[in-house]
C-alpha cells in the first residue's frame, strides 16, 4: 500500500516517521521524502496490506498533517526509478529532485538535510522548520 502526501515543512515529516515508529502495529514500510522549494513530498509504503482499522487510522493522520498528493509523471518516474533498485544519486541527478531519505524511515536523513541546507543559506526557510 502507497501513500503519497505532500506536507509544508520538515517538522511534519518527521512527525510522520515519529507516529510510525511509536508503535509496533505497523508492519514494515519504507518511506521516500522528497524536498521542493514549497514543501515536501512523502511517500510511504507498507511491506504488507493494513488492516481497515490501521488504514483509517494513518489516512486520518496523514490528513490531518498533510494533503494527498497526485504524481506529477517525473514525480512518477523518480519513484519508479527507486524501485527498480537505482541508486538515489542517480535518480536527483536525471531527474533534478531533491531526495532527501529512501528506505527505512529515519530522522537523521530530514535533520542532516535541514541543517545543510539552512547552513548553506544563513537562514531558516519555511520548509525547512
Amino acid at each position: 500500500m502507497d501513500y503519497i502526501y505532500f506536507l509544508g515543512n520538515a517538522s511534519l515529516t518527521l512527525r510522520v516517521i515519529e507516529y510510525l515508529q511509536s508503535t509496533n502495529d505497523w508492519p514494515y514500510c519504507s518511506m521516500t521524502v522528497i524536498h521542493q522549494i514549497n514543501g515536501w513530498i512523502v511517500r510511504v509504503k507498507f511491506k504488507q496490506p493494513l488492516t481497515p482499522y490501521q488504514h483509517g487510522n494513518f489516512k486520518a493522520f496523514m490528513n490531518e498533517i498533510g494533503i494527498p498528493y497526485e504524481l506529477e509523471i517525473r514525480l512518477q518516474m523518480v519513484f519508479w526509478s527507486l524501485e527498480t533498485g537505482q541508486s538515489p544519486i542517480d535518480v536527483m541527478r536525471r531527474y533534478q529532485v531533491a531526495i532527501v531519505s529512501h528506505g527505512s524511515p529515519d530522522t537523521n536523513d530530514i535533520e542532516a538535510f535541514r541543517q545543510q541546507f539552512t547552513k548553506g543559506l544563513g537562514y531558516c526557510p519555511e520548509t525547512l522548520a
